[in-house]
């Protein structure tokens, strides 16, 4: 991917003498601060080597380096609260805060989440994983803090992709009418609402900070209480002074005193105007510019690929190529919105945010005046396309599982309500690895299939994929395609293959006293279960509506009906099937198997699925147990033949 030599300084491997000896933010607050450059550089380094080997979230912790550090160097973590926003830029923070022994663990089975947790350190005051968080997390905090006496500070730390988010500027409006000590630090790595920064920006901001102008500033509002005219004069006068020198305006309307923006590769600069805000009282709003991927080479001039990463060579950036599996489903789905565009000038796509993860940059590339890319915003992203589709055009909303549960209300009022003409390309449904809970898709099925008008289906392959969407483009109203993070068992895909019948599934394998009903990436783990249990499997194909006809057939000629999918047990496809064959009045043994009650810690794809019984050795184990416990004489019978048999083979 790039041409790299270790002749660049960045890229040579990181000795950590003196981050070895900073267990904690108090051992760090106890260093010199002419110290401090060496420990960014030994943390950076470390930060690489360690994501080198790991994989996860690189380029924007690499950006925060400084700021991490001189944030637990001023305030007195854990009693003065730091919030993240998102937290894929929180590695170096589980670095300074008692983690580094363990972070070649991260987002291993039992290792270090990816994310902050509140579970895994006192540090983590606040899970995170979705964007645009902080500040409503943070000034819940400070309020709380407020109502029980305590004082301290509290941070939240949020970049300027999350602060375009609605959930942010609710709760930048609702702090500036509060009376509370909250700082909001905005990490912006993009250049998007910054003029250049430099000694002179650092100067203003270190002066805008200062004991000396926040006494001016607050004893003048006392002074000129009692004059209303001149007060509105003075006030008038310094906004335009501010305003002429940085974009300041939006967030002291709010209610914020705004300080910047500020160099955030410079530590000195940090810890200076860090301490001078410590000191402010109120709501203030630092903003802080920082370079994405800074301080490796490879990572600065591709911010994007290194934001996440699999294992790379830390000495070139070269990633380390996983075996090829043939197209993800996300790949699919980006060649599949290609071609129909290509035949349908009323095909528009949508994201919130995720053109690369959800398959959209080609479309982005050759169809640039109808991709839409709305920002972290969810919410809006389905109510636009709802606004598209009452106009005659047909959008696609490509949005992760995880991601549409924010925009729950858009989808049940502003499209499924008017049925209006909506197809969802929902990525990662089901369990996602070593992103964990935050970001695993376990509830789609529950929280669709309750809506009325809305179609959803699961894929069980690669071809039956494209086909899904196919169907879901050329219905009228709203439907739903549902798939998996990563590939499929590798079935070709043939681009002129059909839409496909609504509500009809399929039966791949005929066997006898179980039936397997299975759903979209469950298919292949029920079919090799069913192998060695003699079952029937049928690929269900739509959990709404439900091929009734076929659930009913299965039922006349099994003695056990076992519903598999790769969602929670709780209002899924399984609960699905048992409420239509209570409905029809039909009785049959039943067995449920999908995500249990809790959240799904991260771990390998497979990993994950195998501890929730999800594996074909696990579908077996479970229908065996339940065909234990309803025929207990003939399970007994069988555990005897099993123990003469093995008798048998032992004699000499």
């Amino acid at each position: 991917m790039l041409d790299r030599t270790t002749s660049d300084p960045s890229l040579a491997p990181h000795r950590h003498s003196l981050l070895g000896t900073i267990d904690s933010p108090a051992d760090l607050r106890a260093l010199p601060e002419h110290l401090l450059p060496e420990v960014v550089s030994e943390l950076r380094g470390l930060l690489i080597d360690t994501v080198s080997q790991t994989g996860g979230h690189l380029a924007a912790g690499l950006g925060v380096v400084e700021l991490t550090v001189a944030l637990h160097y001023v305030f007195e973590t854990p009693h003065d609260r730091l919030v993240w926003d998102v937290g894929h830029q929180a590695y170096p923070h589980k670095i300074l805060t008692g983690r580094r022994e363990r972070m070649a663990t991260l987002r291993q089975k039992a290792g270090l989440s990816g994310f902050p947790k509140r579970s895994e350190s006192e540090y983590d005051t606040f899970g995170v994983g979705h964007s645009s968080t902080s500040i409503s997390a943070a000034l819940g905090m400070s309020l709380a803090a407020r109502q029980r006496g305590a004082r301290r500070d509290v941070v939240a730390v949020i970049g300027d992709g999350a602060l375009g988010a609605g959930m942010a500027f609710e709760a930048l409006n609702h702090a500036g009418s509060m009376d509370v000590d909250l700082v909001v630090v905005l990490n912006d790595n993009e250049m998007s609402i910054s003029p250049p920064v430099g000694a002179i920006t650092n100067h203003l901001s270190r002066l805008l900070s200062g004991k000396i102008y926040t006494t001016m500033r607050e004893g003048s509002k006392s002074a000129l209480r009692g004059m209303p005219q001149l007060r509105h004069l003075v006030g008038r006068w310094e906004e335009h002074m501010k305003g002429m020198l940085m974009p300041s305006t939006l967030f002291e309307e709010l209610g914020f005193n705004y300080i910047g923006p500020i160099d955030g590769h410079d530590v000195h600069a940090l810890i200076k105007t860090l301490r001078n805000i410590k000191d402010m009282p109120g709501q203030r709003f630092l903003h802080v510019v920082t370079q994405k991927g800074h301080g490796y080479k490879p990572a600065e001039g591709h911010p994007v690929a290194f934001h996440g990463v699999t294992p790379f060579d830390r000495n070139t950036g070269e990633l380390r190529k996983a075996a090829s599996r043939g197209l993800s489903y996300t790949q699919i789905f980006g060649a599949w919105l290609c071609d129909t565009a290509e035949r349908d000038p009323r095909l528009v796509g949508i994201t919130p945010a995720m053109c690369e993860g959800s398959g959209l940059s080609l479309f982005s590339k050759r169809f640039p005046d109808r991709y839409f890319d709305v920002g972290i915003a969810e919410q809006h992203a389905v109510t636009l396309a709802a606004g598209m589709a009452c106009e005659g055009l047909k959008p696609v909303v490509a949005i992760y599982s995880t991601f549409l549960q924010r925009a729950y209300d858009q989808l049940i009022h502003d499209v499924c309500l008017q049925g209006l003409d909506v197809t969802f390309a929902v990525d990662r449904g089901g369990l996602v690895g070593a992103d964990g809970a935050t970001h695993a898709g376990s509830f789609d099925l529950s929280y669709g299939r309750p809506i009325p008008n809305l179609i959803i289906m699961a894929p069980a392959d690669e071809n039956e994929c494209r086909r899904m969407l196919t169907t879901a483009y050329e219905h009228p109203g709203p439907a739903l395609v549902r798939y998996p993070r990563g590939g499929g068992p590798g079935v070709p895909i043939d681009s002129t293959a059909p839409a496909l019948p609504i509500g009809r599934g399929e039966i791949l394998r005929h066997g006898r006293g179980v039936a397997l009903l299975a759903f979209g990436s469950m298919v292949k783990p029920a079919l090799d279960a069913a192998e060695t249990l003699g079952a029937t499997v049928a690929n269900m194909r739509f959990v709404k509506p439900l091929d009734g006809a076929l659930i009913a057939e299965l039922a006349r000629a099994h003695d056990l009906l076992v519903t598999v999918e790769e969602n929670t047990i709780a209002g899924g496809a399984g609960s699905a099937v048992a409420e239509w064959l209570a409905g029809q009045g039909i009785s049959a043994s039943c067995l449920h198997l999908g995500l249990p009650d809790q959240y799904v810690e991260h771990a390998e794809h497979a990993e994950q699925l195998a501890a929730c019984g999800l594996d074909a050795a696990g579908i077996a184990a479970a229908v065996r147990e339940a065909d234990a416990r309803r025929f207990p004489e003939r399970a007994r019978r069988a555990g005897d033949d099993a123990d003469a048999t093995e008798t048998t083979s032992g004699a000499p």
